[in-house]
């Protein structure tokens, strides 16, 4: 072979291969890419759109009834929750992320429709609840509800959204979205999250003595800045114009509260 070809040969097995269109993240073993993350959840998002229902105080209510009497649209949800027992989440990008949030979320639908009708999520618990108890595969392994939360999403990503991200199909819960979390937009709606459940009586409720909050943010105070005042400059982040004039004006919280009845349409 003539120099010249060798030279070319050596050269061309030296180039490094050409990424494809659709970026993956090692880590997580999840796409980044917006299309492939939208179809991955494609399921939950119309199974959401179709069962959560925004009431006139801004709560959203899921019709928990409905969907049991639904036989097609529980296998639907099962096979959804399915397809994450192979599924490597191990990573800490907005597609892992996304990813244990629509699961958690998913996941606690399901346990609500198995055990529907019920009034709340802690029925049959004198103390605590069912999160250590309710189990799904995931990546070869199973992982509790209370795994994903609090030794998954809390201390891996260590942002304090993630408390709007996740519902726990209680009425002074954050909001169950309509849609299912996507990278693609995962930033802007866990700011659109936060504003809706700081903006409502739910997270911060204000009085002559001072400010009624959601336990949420007594529970965790710690992700939310660990001191009263980095919950206040968590408000401010959020609170409208109004709330906000009226937080800096009596900046005191006064107590802690929380609604654990089921957020259902009924």
């Amino acid at each position: 072979m003539p120099l010249s070809r060798v030279v070319l040969a050596a050269a061309l097995m030296a180039m490094p291969l050409a990424l494809p269109a659709q970026a993956r993240d090692v880590a997580s073993g999840i796409t980044e890419d917006a299309s492939m993350a939208k179809a991955q959840h494609a399921q939950w998002t119309r199974l959401l759109a179709k069962y959560v229902h925004t009431s006139d105080d801004g709560v959203h209510r899921v019709d928990y009834g409905a969907l049991k009497a639904n036989g097609a649209d529980r296998a639907a949800l099962d096979a959804y929750i399915a397809r994450f027992a192979d599924m490597d989440l191990s990573g800490t990008n907005d597609a892992a992320f996304a990813a244990w949030a629509n699961l958690y979320n998913a996941v606690t639908v399901r346990y609500i429709v198995e055990k529907y009708p019920i009034g709340s999520i802690k029925d049959g618990y004198f103390f605590g609840g069912p999160w250590k108890k309710i189990m799904v595969a995931v990546g070869g392994r199973n992982v509790s509800l209370d795994d994903i939360e609090h030794k998954i999403l809390r201390p891996k990503f260590r942002d304090p959204r993630v408390h709007y991200a996740i519902n726990c199909a209680a009425f002074s819960c954050p909001n169950l979205m309509a849609k299912a979390w996507e990278p693609a937009t995962l930033d802007a709606d866990l700011d659109a999250a936060a504003r809706a459940y700081v903006n409502n009586s739910r997270g911060v409720s204000v009085t002559d003595r001072g400010l009624v909050l959601s336990s949420i943010y007594d529970w965790f105070a710690a992700d939310f800045g660990g001191s009263k005042q980095a919950v206040i400059d968590h408000f401010l982040k959020y609170a409208d114009t109004g709330l906000a004039k009226q937080i800096r004006a009596n900046p005191k919280i006064r107590s802690y509260d929380y609604d654990w009845s089921l957020n259902d349409t009924e």
